[in-house]
């Protein structure tokens, strides 16, 4: 099968989020049928709550794998629907982990820019109410992909995902995931912090574990 978008979700409601940051999240995302437009600032019809943690553009547009969904549907035992994790794209036939950091995407006539793995913090847990999720959520090294926008157009469930360019550097959202939850691979943290299509405050972060 040909790589492509599952499902587009944006923001069902604003909902209480106790205890975190701002007091509110954006996280309760859900399909939508129609073709939306898609910019720096992410999909029309989206928000995020959390914009000092989550409203930077390499953060515009976040994928999840439906393969993952599969396998984490088999390890708990339930259903999971598309959005539930926060995304915006559910994707398929794509490895989004092992996806190269820099490597470029199209989608419907939208551009976008591999630019990291997403890190699960506790708002996302209360959300998924399963303990110890963020521990288990780390441990398994399935983040999914966020992205930034080079060229803004739009996007609709089902289009087509064509990899347009990968750097020849190799580091993947997978070589930053396993630095950030923990494994500490001297020859993967030089090859992170040489990577020259790393977001600056990425950068910044796994960089201090030189220290």
């Amino acid at each position: 099968m040909t790589a492509h978008v599952v499902s587009l979700n944006v923001m069902h409601a604003i909902i209480p989020d106790v205890g975190g940051e701002v007091g509110v999240t954006a996280i309760d995302k859900r399909p939508v049928s129609d073709a939306r437009q898609v910019t720096t600032a992410g999909v029309a019809g989206d928000q995020r709550a959390d914009k000092p943690s989550h409203g930077m553009p390499e953060q515009a547009v976040y994928a999840y794998a439906l393969e993952d969904y599969q396998w984490w549907e088999a390890e708990l035992g339930i259903d999971i629907s598309a959005g539930k994790f926060g995304e915006n794209l559910t994707t398929t036939e794509i490895d989004v982990t092992n996806a190269v950091i820099g490597q470029t995407w199209r989608i419907g006539t939208t551009l976008l820019q591999v630019t990291g793995p997403r890190i699960p913090c506790g708002t996302f847990a209360r959300w998924i109410d399963i303990d110890k999720w963020v521990k288990r959520f780390m441990a398994e090294g399935m983040p999914g992909a966020y992205f930034q926008v080079l060229e803004a157009g739009s996007i609709t469930a089902g289009d087509e995902i064509e990899i347009v360019a990968t750097p020849d550097h190799g580091v993947t959202v997978c070589d930053v995931y396993q630095l950030v939850a923990g494994d500490r691979d001297a020859d993967r943290l030089a090859r992170v912090i040489a990577c020259p299509d790393l977001p600056e405050a990425m950068h910044t972060q796994v960089s201090g574990y030189l220290k």
